[in-house]
């Protein structure tokens, strides 16, 4: 860690004296910093998420995706393999694919219809020779040189992830053992079926949804369902999973059909006695999983959660837009293999989650508070203090921020801050 001004330039970016136990507000809400992100991060050394494999059954199909803030395409060349590349014409910069969805045999740019093949080629350039021998590229252009910018690609499981970095490790390796052994309970070797898509834009750092998801603390005060409901309760069997550089994590409990203990209800003032539900089967969980918890939150770093609440699966990606906003797209999904019924419970449950959902409405709430907290307080911090006996990374209480501090410590090193 640098004790001097850092390679920003400016010795305004110097971390606080008591080190990870302080996040400064300037990691939130400096352009350069984010700018910096980008480079460093999004574009770094990282697998990112792009798709899941069942959004392209067949030869021809691609999505709009993100990587980062850039605009990818995913794309399922004629011999099955999936290629990403940037939504970026080789020309004049234009985003040559403007549809979300489809299946087509190449990408022709709207503009100037540069033609490219589905694996980024470039194949045809209009009147390249120009007219009645004038105009037209030089004689030494290079149609190989000037093909759409390609990502590195890999899959697992059906899910696809893809790099700026040529020399990117193994997903594996890049997941760690504790995590990828998370992540295979959720995408066990079924075929996934898409249920639905959505999308919110939230009025706050992106590094704010890791960390929320790294926050078991708040899971237990904040949410009105999850502490009445026995989703995820202080007392239940519960684990704050971190791999070992700190940037992944998985937040896990088991449902328990006990009653809060008083002095635990004491301190939740989101817990509400008598609540019921209109619609009793809401809360089934039929155990399908190789997994001993209910509920998993998977912050895969950079912009991925998999989010496996009892029965409802889904994907979240995040795509910031600054350092002030961000973008989350929802996937959720669930099993070939599933009846009518599973279908419609996982549905059901659904209704937790999204931008109306009975958890993540305050989620998005808190977020916007917080964000709207560092605004115009120069010099501001944030204490991440909770679980001083974990310095940093996996714990197993809930009133932790060790998830946090371990974080931050990956997120110092990558930015050389």
């Amino acid at each position: 860690m640098n004790d001097g001004p850092t390679p920003l330039g400016d010795p305004r970016y110097l971390w606080p004296a008591e080190g990870l136990k302080r996040v400064p507000d300037w990691v939130y809400t400096d352009d350069a910093v984010y700018q910096r992100e980008v480079e460093r991060i999004f574009h770094g050394r990282t697998w990112n998420y792009v798709a899941l494999e069942a959004e392209l059954p067949n030869p021809g199909d691609f999505i709009r995706s993100n990587v980062g803030p850039t605009p990818v395409v995913v794309a399922r060349g004629q011999d099955g393999a999936i290629h990403v590349v940037e939504n970026r014409c080789a020309h004049r910069a234009a985003e040559f694919c403007r549809e979300l969805a489809g299946n087509t045999r190449e990408f022709v740019c709207p503009y100037h219809q540069w033609t490219y093949e589905l694996n980024g080629t470039l194949r045809a350039v209009p009147f390249r020779r120009g007219v009645g021998g004038k105009g037209g590229m030089p004689t030494d252009f290079d149609m190989s040189s000037h093909g759409l910018t390609r990502l590195h690609v890999t899959t697992h499981r059906g899910v696809v992830f893809a790099s700026y970095a040529a020399d990117m490790e193994s997903l594996a390796g890049y997941l760690g053992p504790e995590i990828l052994r998370e992540f295979n309970a959720t995408f066990d070797g079924r075929r996934l079926t898409i249920l639905g898509h959505y999308r919110h834009s939230l009025p706050g750092n992106w590094k704010l949804y890791h960390e929320n998801l790294k926050d078991p603390y708040h899971a237990t005060l904040l949410h009105t369902f999850l502490v009445t409901f026995g989703l995820l309760v202080a007392g239940n069997k519960s684990l704050m999973l971190t791999d070992a550089t700190g940037r992944h994590g998985v937040m896990a409990s088991a449902k328990s059909d006990a009653k809060v203990a008083a002095d635990v209800r004491g301190e939740m003032r989101a817990y509400k006695e008598g609540m019921t539900l209109a619609e009793p089967r809401f809360m089934d969980f039929i155990d399908e999983f190789d997994s001993p918890w209910s509920v998993t939150m998977a912050t895969i770093w950079p912009n991925l959660i998999v989010q496996r609440e009892m029965n409802t699966l889904g994907i979240r990606q995040i795509v910031p837009t600054g350092p002030h906003e961000f973008i989350m797209k929802w996937t959720m999904f669930g099993f070939e293999g599933d009846d009518d019924a599973m279908t419609r419970h996982r549905l059901r449950q659904g209704n937790l989650m999204g931008p109306a959902g009975f958890l993540g409405l305050e989620d998005n709430e808190a977020i916007k508070f917080v964000q709207d907290g560092m605004q115009r307080v120069p010099d501001g911090e944030h204490v991440v203090e909770l679980d001083p006996q974990t310095a940093y990374g996996t714990s197993d209480t809930l009133i932790s921020e060790a998830a946090i501090r371990g974080m931050y410590r990956y997120w110092r090193e990558v930015m050389d801050l």
